[in-house]
């Protein structure tokens, strides 16, 4: 009686397992990717000096796009409207670093990262700007400090082989996320709130069929 009840419980799991992939197949497919190379740069003022932090680590935690856009050729349709259908990318928040002296310090603290380790950001759509296949609009879920907030922003992109180049800049205030803006020398050196924040992340398509790409 129990071997017929553990085989009966097997072929139940092989049956939702199997509608499981199968409901994933249609509503889309993950796409082989990997980070090539990133650079993130965070640029902001005080009323003393201008400053600067960046770091060359990002991670893309989620991509799925629509089945057409998944074929050997995926810069192709991957950019066409309604073919991203997931993209998530994490930084980790502690590798940003300026070559100011004790900035870092400052920075991280104001970032909270030993609570929240990573800067995320969600893409929800692709946006046309312009007649250019290369121009679009990013609208999506910034995540830094814990706080959310929703962002629109230009990019640029660049296809060379099986790499796609995607640049573009934001401008935030850290405000908006929670963050006093820090200070140093005793209250002497304060900074602006307001932050450029400028990317450029290669992609590569490759064989590799993974949704978590270091």
């Amino acid at each position: 009686m129990k071997t017929r009840l553990t085989v009966r419980a097997l072929l139940i799991s092989t049956v939702i397992f199997g509608m499981y992939v199968a409901l994933g197949v249609i509503a889309g497919a993950q796409a082989p990717l990997a980070v090539g190379s990133a650079r993130i740069t965070i640029s902001g003022t005080s009323n003393i000096h201008a400053y600067t932090a960046s770091t060359a680590t990002v991670n893309v935690t989620r991509a799925a796009f629509a089945a057409a856009s998944a074929g050997q050729d995926l810069w192709a349709s991957a950019l066409k409207p309604g073919a991203v259908e997931a993209f998530e990318v994490a930084i980790p928040a502690a590798t940003l670093t300026s070559p100011r002296e004790g900035l870092d310090k400052n920075m991280h603290k104001a970032l909270l990262v030993k609570e929240h380790q990573d800067i995320t950001f969600r893409l929800l759509r692709l946006e046309p700007r312009a007649a250019a296949a290369d121009a679009l609009r990013a609208v999506g879920v910034l995540k830094v400090a814990g706080v959310e907030r929703e962002v629109t922003f230009d990019i640029t992109t660049e296809r060379k082989g099986s790499t796609l180049s995607v640049q573009g800049q934001v401008q935030l205030l850290m405000t908006d996320f929670g963050i006093k803006p820090p200070v140093a020398m005793l209250g002497m050196l304060k900074t602006d709130p307001k932050v450029a924040v400028a990317f450029e992340v290669v992609l590569e398509s490759g064989p590799r069929p993974t949704t978590t790409i270091h």
